[in-house]
């Protein structure tokens, strides 16, 4: 069993995302993405500190060389966290407006992976698009409508990827030598009522965790037999991403928003928009680091 829901930081995001264990650093990123915030948050110290970007930003990853990778609605840019300094590396949907980047992760290549989303709402307009080593940008996937949670098992064997307005989560064939993906297989398919598969991790048994966006929760399913292993609740209906860190790396970090609520809701739910963390009894796989 896992331990209790801890409240850490009343942080009050608009749209809570994207964290990321630094195990060198010991510190976790996240992202408020309609907040246009990086966040910095050190837990020995409880200090949380943000960093103002300048435009929605949708996902951050620590890079091997020093610094962070995130994506912007522009693109991949390198961010020095000590300065917030900003250097764009490439834009490939600088000819799509109405669009903008959402969740990303490295692969155990050091691959940087992140999808897009259209502002819209309008449905098969995004992408799903990988940062190689060498700062080239490659189309992995179109015709997705919400690209958002990643994971890589931990034999290295697939990827798996939400979109979320179909409620499943896909597992693909995966080629560490090149970041090739191929096979797509639905594994999971949440209920209706249950909210949206949101953003995800993996831990070293290879279960998936998955936050649900107007769900309040967060799920553990075996992604070999589709069961459903347990569920953990949270005082925030819009559940929006978990990663694993912490000492051992068994502390879940769980991100949430505040948008979209109405003043009833954010009455009856004050925290939302805020980090949490619960003890586990696993552990999770590290967060891989960008190899360019």
């Amino acid at each position: 069993m896992t331990g209790k829901v801890e409240f850490l930081i009343d942080a009050k995001a608009v749209l809570g995302e994207g964290p990321c264990w630094d195990a060198s650093k010991g510190i976790l990123y996240w992202v408020d993405i309609e907040g246009k915030k990086l966040h910095v948050f050190n837990p020995d110290t409880g200090e949380d500190r943000e960093i103002e970007v300048g435009e929605m930003i949708g996902a951050v990853v620590p890079r091997e060389a020093g610094g962070t990778v995130v994506v912007l609605e522009s693109g991949f840019y390198f961010l020095d966290p000590e300065d917030g300094s900003l250097e764009q590396i490439n834009d490939p949907e600088s000819d799509l407006a109405d669009n903008r980047f959402n969740d990303g992760k490295c692969d155990p290549a050091g691959r940087f992976w992140a999808g897009t989303l259209n502002k819209n709402g309008d449905e098969k307009q995004a992408s799903l698009y990988c940062l190689e080593t060498d700062m080239s940008v490659t189309r992995k996937l179109g015709n997705l409508s919400i690209s958002n949670g990643l994971a890589w098992s931990p034999d290295n064997q697939f990827m798996y990827l939400i979109d979320t307005p179909t409620r499943q989560v896909t597992r693909y064939q995966y080629k560490l030598e090149n970041g090739e993906i191929s096979e797509p297989e639905v594994i999971i398919e949440i209920p209706d009522g249950e909210g949206f598969p949101d953003g995800m991790t993996i831990d070293e048994d290879g279960n998936l965790w998955i936050a649900h966006w107007g769900g309040g929760k967060v799920t553990n399913w075996d992604p070999i037999t589709g069961e459903l292993l347990q569920s953990i609740e949270l005082p925030a209906v819009n559940v929006t991403s978990c990663t694993f860190g912490g000492d051992g790396l068994q502390d879940l970090y769980i991100t949430t928003a505040r948008n979209g609520m109405s003043e009833a809701e954010l009455e009856e739910y004050p925290r939302a928009g805020g980090l949490f963390k619960i003890r586990t009894d696993t552990k999770g796989l590290p967060a891989y680091k960008f190899k360019g």
